[in-house]
């Protein structure tokens, strides 16, 4: 029987370990293995490093956003960083927390989703029947996300060009309305007054959906001394109804609260709408840049002048 004896692994070659190949080390001491537990031969022993770990990854995040909760990343919410998710959590704008200790941000929950997505990816995913447009932009406008903003600019210009023929028909009314109110002359004396205001009625109907919430987004209600937009009205994505009056001479602003008498305004004009004539002319600037034209065969010349019924069509 023959014994074989095996050579130790020269110096500078590889040997294969649990851990995977790596190269042979010189020998260690025989005093350093003795503190290792005894004596070692140093034939034949090699001393191996471990194979590099890869870094921790850190914590996910929770958000409740508007009592909806998400998890995700720090890169994630930092992707960009001059937006202002990238600055809260970057540490150069301070953040709330919620009861159970999550960020917390007074924003809609629901279109969230939508915003945390393209974070993730940088590219805009939205159902085919999205109907939050408006929102949707609104939001990205809060959180500051450029890209996302150009993005759903892009959205609805294609969304736009989509849409064929259209028709627009606006049916409006005008009446002379008393309002009583008090007049307070002195700390403890008051009076009673009153005045007469006009009171406008618009009825919009248009076969594009995108043009109505393309006017809902320039059109807002002055009410409790805040301007909201009309898009929040839109019941029927086809129809919206428009109630408003104008100013009242003398009458306090508490008044228009109280008796829940809402003013109209265009922006970003800022423009207080206190006329039909006025009222016109805005809807007819929006109308005519979303590419609408009158409609020569109707109305009538008299109803048109008097601003009762206006129609407009759109061809491409």
């Amino acid at each position: 029987m023959v014994d074989y004896k095996f050579p130790s692994a020269a110096r500078g070659s590889r040997a294969a370990t649990p851990l995977g190949w790596a190269p042979a080390l010189r020998p260690p001491r025989k005093a350093a293995l003795a503190a290792r537990g005894g004596e070692v031969a140093e034939r034949g022993q090699e001393d191996y490093f471990p194979a590099p770990q890869p870094p921790a990854m850190s914590d996910p995040i929770t958000l409740n956003v508007g009592g909806k909760l998400y998890t995700t990343s720090l890169a994630t919410l930092t992707s960009f960083p001059d937006s202002m998710l990238g600055a809260m959590f970057s540490g150069k704008m301070p953040t709330k927390r919620d009861s159970q200790g999550h960020c917390f941000i007074d924003r809609d929950g629901k279109v969230f989703r939508y915003i945390l997505n393209f974070l993730r990816t940088s590219h805009l995913d939205l159902p085919e029947d999205f109907q939050e447009m408006g929102l949707l932009r609104r939001e990205a406008d809060f959180y500051q996300v450029q890209p996302l903003i150009e993005a759903l600019q892009e959205k609805e210009v294609e969304l736009s060009k989509a849409e064929k023929n259209a028709m627009l028909n606006i049916t409006l009314n005008q009446r002379v309305q008393t309002v009583h109110f008090t007049v307070r002359e002195a700390p403890q004396i008051y009076s009673l007054s009153s005045s007469s205001m006009e009171v406008f009625n618009a009825n919009i109907f248009s076969t594009s959906c995108l043009f109505l919430k393309l006017l809902g987004s320039k059109l807002f209600y002055c009410s409790n001394g805040n301007l909201s937009s009309i898009t929040s009205h839109l019941q029927d994505p086809n129809h919206l109804t428009l109630d408003w009056v104008a100013n009242v001479e003398g009458l306090p602003e508490e008044e228009y609260t109280k008796q829940n008498l809402k003013r109209l305004w265009v922006v970003p004009a800022n423009k207080q709408i206190n006329s039909f004539q006025v009222f016109m002319e805005e809807v007819l600037k929006i109308a005519l840049s979303d590419g609408f034209c009158i409609d020569s065969s109707h109305p009538h010349a008299v109803d048109f002048m008097n601003n009762k019924i206006i129609r407009l069509i759109r061809y491409r």
